[in-house]
C-alpha cells in the first residue's frame, strides 16, 4: 500500500462520515414534519456506504487475498427512505393534519436513534482523522530521515 492511498482510505471515510451527519441532522429537523410537499409526513433517510472501486464482494476478495487485501476506501452509494419503521400516530385534533379520527401521523424519526447514530458518526469521522494523521506523521518522519534530519 503507498503513501497517499493511506491518506484517500482515510478522507473518503471522513467524507462519508461528514455526509451522513448532514443526513442525520435533517432526519432530526424534519422529526415533527406532518407535511410534506407530496402531502406525506417526512420519511426517515439512510445513508448507506460500499467500499470504493469494489469489483467484487468483500467475502470474495478476502478469501483469495488471504491476508493481502489492499483497501480503496469508501463511497455513499445512496440515501434511502426507511420505509422498515412505522410513523407515531398522535392524539391531536387541533392539528391541521389530523385524520377524520383526530390522529395526526407523525415521521417515523425517532431523537434517541438519530443522536445515537450521530455519536456513531462522529467517532468514525474522529477515528479516521486520527489514522489520517498518524499516516501523515509516518509520512513526515520518513521523509525527514532521508533528508537526514
Amino acid at each position: 500500500m503507498g503513501m497517499f492511498t493511506a491518506f484517500d482510505i482515510n478522507a473518503t471515510g471522513m467524507t462519508a462520515e461528514r455526509y451522513r451527519m448532514d443526513i442525520i441532522s435533517q432526519n432530526v429537523a424534519n422529526a415533527n414534519t406532518t407535511r410534506t410537499q407530496d402531502g406525506t409526513p417526512y420519511r426517515r433517510k439512510v445513508v448507506v456506504f460500499e467500499e470504493k472501486n469494489s469489483q467484487a464482494p468483500f467475502h470474495q476478495v478476502l478469501s483469495k487475498a488471504r491476508g493481502r487485501y489492499n483497501g480503496t476506501g469508501v463511497k455513499v452509494t445512496g440515501v434511502y427512505e426507511d420505509t422498515w419503521t412505522e410513523g407515531n400516530m398522535v392524539y391531536d385534533p387541533s392539528h391541521p393534519d389530523a385524520d377524520e379520527n383526530g390522529y395526526v401521523m407523525y415521521p417515523n424519526v425517532s431523537t434517541i436513534t438519530e443522536m445515537t447514530n450521530l455519536i456513531d458518526a462522529s467517532r468514525a469521522y474522529q477515528a479516521n482523522a486520527t489514522a489520517f494523521n498518524a499516516s501523515k506523521s509516518i509520512a513526515t518522519t520518513g521523509l525527514n530521515l532521508l533528508n537526514g534530519q
